[in-house]
């Protein structure tokens, strides 16, 4: 095995290793953080109340699609998904902002894209576990999962919550009310402006994530104002677009702690 020499003849130094991604301890900090008891009793109570709307509309209503399809989008994709991605997005840095805490974290040698890229890991990593989970099983309480409508909610929800993971993380690092202005976002943008008014239904994630879940439905008890393409498309934008942001912002706040 040949070893390759510098030109003074000695041993050239190995690669450095890439940029890293994902940081232990920054995740170990930030599940704890966002699994407190306060933020645990709202990630809990969210995907039990959906559950428990859709036994009781199954008791009332009996197994139906298109019941099925009203409420997994009527409370779960639109209301259910981002208020998760609020509580999860916001939790997993906007805390350590506010009480000061992130100064210490800022002071390990660790790439401010990394913290952002981890938080945003494990933001995504509760947000599916409090809403895509759920979405799938009320899908199969209401209708057993006909016409393949609590697969694809499922889905739709998982590619939701990544979106809106950065937004709200973003929102974390950008303000102090990340909480307030991300709950005005997600009630009424995506909860109520984006269902009712047809050119901001375009601009909605909940828009776009029913784009992907059409495409898994089977039939057109599923449908979106948005193409395929167009949503695939726009929600990697804005992810990347927020993560950059807050990777940046972030750069911006050690520099303020140092003066």
């Amino acid at each position: 095995m040949s070893v390759t020499t510098a030109p003074s003849g000695r041993a050239a130094a190995p690669p450095s290793p890439g940029p890293r991604v994902y940081h232990p301890t920054v995740a170990r900090l930030t599940y704890g953080a966002l699994l407190g008891r306060r933020r645990a009793l709202l990630l809990f109570g969210l995907p039990l109340l959906t559950l428990i709307i859709a036994g009781a509309v199954r008791l009332l209503g009996g197994a139906d699609d298109s019941t099925a399809n009203d409420v997994l989008q009527g409370f779960g994709l639109s209301a259910m998904v981002p208020l998760v991605g609020v509580i999860a997005g916001t939790g997993a840095i906007g805390p350590e902002i506010d009480d000061g805490a992130i100064v210490y974290l800022l002071a390990k040698p660790i790439k401010r894209g990394t913290i952002i890229l981890t938080k945003l890991i494990v933001a995504i990593g509760v947000s599916l576990a409090f809403t895509a989970i759920p979405v799938l099983l009320a899908g199969y309480i209401l209708n057993a999962n006909g016409q393949n409508v609590a697969v694809a909610y499922a889905i739709g929800s998982a590619v939701a919550c990544v979106a809106y993971s950065a937004i709200f993380l973003l929102l974390g690092v950008v303000t102090r009310h990340a909480v307030v202005v991300g709950l005005v976002y997600a009630l009424v943008w995506e909860g109520a402006v984006g269902n009712v008014v047809p050119g901001a239904r375009k601009l909605s994630v909940q828009q776009w994530a029913l784009a992907v879940a059409q495409k898994f439905a089977h039939g057109d008890v599923v449908s979106s104002d948005v193409g395929l393409t167009a949503s695939v498309v726009l929600l990697a934008v804005v992810t990347v677009a927020a993560t950059w942001f807050a990777a940046r912002r972030l750069r911006s706040l050690k520099l303020a702690a140092e003066e």
